[in-house]
């Protein structure tokens, strides 16, 4: 069932993520506090990681227990393990070597110099998105909705072609039906190889936040919002099974239909 998106629009960047960041604690702890634990799925680019910066400096961090919180990724760049392209380096950089997780909680996808890094970029990268969803599948419940976890929270950076995760417009990846993850070939912005959630395992998660701040996101935040496709605007087919949240500053939001959200908030 697709959740009809609600929007919240902050001033700037840095307000958004100090926003998102508050938002997701609160999150967490609710789950932790119901369940014993919480799931969450992880994006990097420049919007996930000012999140995660944010919430490192965050004087409400410390009411997350760290140890009984798992850590998932949308997807990854297929590059050497500490490659500081890979979004796991970075989200280790900005939050995660200053908190008290637990190793075995905490899910990254494999890099191209592990087990599955031999032969082509290619066979690597499918042969990884196929242990990453056996991951995946091994953690799911029989409370779950099928062979993955029911993320608590889910986010995305929205990217200005409208792709999410690495999920590109018109490629074969968003396409994707019956498979969790996949390896993703000749994206077009580098590195070409990469591998994926696929928008079934995205849909999967109670709440999916998209993130989009800037100038640069404008468009593509109109375009997936306005009712396109989701193989033309990957964006527009992200939904949570009880909330889809677009988190977005005032600059990529200035080209939303007026009355499509409330005035920025402070």
């Amino acid at each position: 069932m697709t959740t009809a998106p609600q929007l919240v629009v902050h001033r700037d960047k840095e307000l958004m993520a100090q926003a998102a960041a508050a938002r997701l604690i609160t999150k967490i702890v609710d789950a932790q506090a119901a369940r014993g634990f919480a799931s969450v799925v992880l994006t990097g680019g420049r919007n996930g990681n000012g999140l995660l910066a944010a919430l490192s400096s965050a004087p409400a961090r410390d009411a997350v227990d760290w140890s009984r919180l798992d850590l998932w990724w949308g997807d990854e760049r297929f590059l050497p393990e500490g490659d500081p392209e890979r979004n796991y380096t970075q989200a280790r950089e900005a939050l995660l070597d200053s908190v008290p997780l637990d190793p075995a909680r905490v899910h990254p996808m494999p890099a191209s110099d592990g087990p599955y890094g031999v032969g082509t970029d290619t066979d690597g990268a499918d042969a990884a998105a196929e242990a990453y969803a056996a991951e995946l599948a091994a953690a799911a419940g029989p409370e779950d909705h099928g062979p993955v976890p029911t993320f608590d929270v889910l986010m995305l950076g929205v990217g200005p072609d409208t792709h999410v995760a690495s999920l590109f417009p018109e490629l074969p990846a968003v396409r994707e039906t019956e498979r969790m993850v996949v390896g993703v070939h000749g994206a077009p912005k580098p590195p070409p190889t990469r591998v994926s959630l696929t928008l079934p395992a995205i849909r999967s998660a109670r709440e999916v936040w998209l993130l989009a701040a800037g100038e640069d996101k404008a468009k593509a935040a109109a375009i997936a919002l306005s009712g396109a496709g989701e193989i033309q605007a990957p964006a527009a087919g992200a939904y949570g099974r009880s909330r889809t949240l677009w988190l977005l500053d005032a600059a990529a939001a200035s080209q939303l239909p007026r009355g499509l959200y409330p005035p920025a908030s402070p």
